[in-house]
């Protein structure tokens, strides 16, 4: 009965961190951001239906605090499934020839982490507007609006046409930066949760290094499902610009995990990894695109696996 207990308790925190955004400060909204990982620790480290269970129960204790079906929905939907689903796929093993086990590759779980952050901002998206489809466009264009204030003070004149296509951009692209960013927390949270389950010694399985890196080629057909919803209107279009968004921060990470791979035992690899997240920080844009193109790259030729690399020690695995 402890994933039951364990599942209660985690349920209860993540509710918490979750009602607390109405206090609208941005270490209120710092926690909420917060609220998957209790979700994600007691699924890796009891049982997945552990994590079901502080879904159903954060679920429930939301609606109880807040008086508000919409807000439970919303909690189960966009916190706790998310975590659960991806804390159940880390866990999937099945027994090899040898006896050991052989777990569910961390690429393949990248790619997992794209699809349901962008599923998932989807369906924030439809539970916040109600359905209409014309209030979710009213609330992103709002937001872009707000965005592009902050660079454009005061209209001058000859900037109005500038701004007005400046935030029909942003709203058109706004499940795109949504899912990227997610794509990106989800991917963030899990790291965590397995890091911390793991120096508990409760996590089942050893956690693979993250320079193994590698989503299988069989990703790539997400990016032509993800153009063909683009050109549909409403929730569809938007669910096709949030799979372009999830794997644009997809390819950045594996292009990262590539980088790591090959400068594994060189000298001045930490003067090279310094200076590539500082690149990264000061021209995002720029490196991030850079980042993405080399692991779209290496998703389709596999350079690792044909030049060979650095491999680092792998963990044994858990024998049946």
């Amino acid at each position: 009965m402890n994933f039951i207990a364990t599942g209660i308790g985690a349920g209860l925190v993540s509710a918490l961190l979750t009602v607390v955004v109405v206090k609208e400060t941005m270490l209120a909204v710092l926690l909420a951001m917060l609220a998957p990982l209790p979700v994600l620790i007691v699924a890796l480290g009891w049982n997945h239906r552990s994590g079901l269970v502080a879904t159903v129960i954060g679920g429930l204790a939301i609606a109880v605090f807040t008086a508000s079906p919409i807000s439970a929905i919303g909690f189960v939907v966009i916190t706790g499934l998310p975590a659960w689903w991806l804390a159940y796929l880390a866990l999937l093993g099945r027994p090899a020839a040898d006896g050991t086990i052989e777990w569910y590759p961390i690429g393949r779980l990248l790619g997992w982490v794209a699809a349901t952050a962008a599923l998932t901002i989807i369906a924030t998206g439809i539970i916040s507007s109600g359905g209409d489809y014309s209030v979710f466009q009213s609330r992103s264009r709002q937001i872009s609006e707000a965005f592009v204030t902050m660079f454009f003070e005061a209209p001058e004149q000859g900037t109005e046409n500038v701004r007005e296509s400046l935030t029909e951009t942003l709203a058109t692209m706004a499940p795109a930066l949504s899912a990227f960013g997610f794509t990106f927390f989800m991917g963030l949270y899990l790291w965590l949760a397995a890091k911390v389950v793991s120096a508990s010694g409760r996590l089942p399985r050893p956690w693979p290094p993250v320079p193994g890196l590698e989503m299988p080629r069989t990703v790539l057909w997400a990016l032509p499902a993800a153009f063909i919803l683009t050109q549909f209107e409403g929730f569809a279009g938007a669910l096709g610009y949030a799979l372009f968004g999830a794997l644009l921060m997809a390819f950045t990470l594996q292009g990262l995990a590539v980088i790591h791979d090959r400068t594994q035992g060189k000298p001045g690899r930490g003067f090279i990894l310094v200076g590539l997240y500082t690149l990264l920080f000061l021209t995002q844009g720029i490196m991030i695109t850079a980042l993405s193109f080399f692991g779209f790259a290496d998703t389709i030729f596999g350079f690792r696996r044909r030049f060979g690399g650095n491999k680092p020690k792998q963990p044994p695995t858990l024998s049946t």
